[in-house]
């Protein structure tokens, strides 16, 4: 199921994962774990985030996914089913 992985670090925990290596080492690690078909970074409610589109074959992927986000960053983890136009226009015929 297309999945979209919504996140965000606290600005304290977010500048020592920066410091320190850790930031950049979670998310290439998620990267290549989920490997999305989009990625992107931005400020969400004055907090780094960002959100991955990926296939979740098993919902039981999300402790695997979730768990270094929470251990590495404190992150806030969100996990919504979403649709392209395709699936849209596939569930509306």
């Amino acid at each position: 199921m297309r999945t979209m992985l919504k996140w965000t670090v606290p600005v304290e925990k977010g500048n020592q994962a920066i410091k320190d290596g850790s930031l950049m080492q979670t998310l290439e690690q998620l990267m290549d774990q989920l490997k999305p078909e989009s990625a992107y970074f931005a400020a969400s409610d004055g907090k780094r985030g960002g959100l991955m589109v990926f296939d979740m074959s098993n919902p039981s992927q999300i402790p695997q996914i979730a768990e270094p986000l929470f251990a590495n960053l404190d992150a806030t983890v969100e996990f919504v089913p979403v649709m392209n136009s395709d699936d849209l226009r596939k569930a509306l015929e």
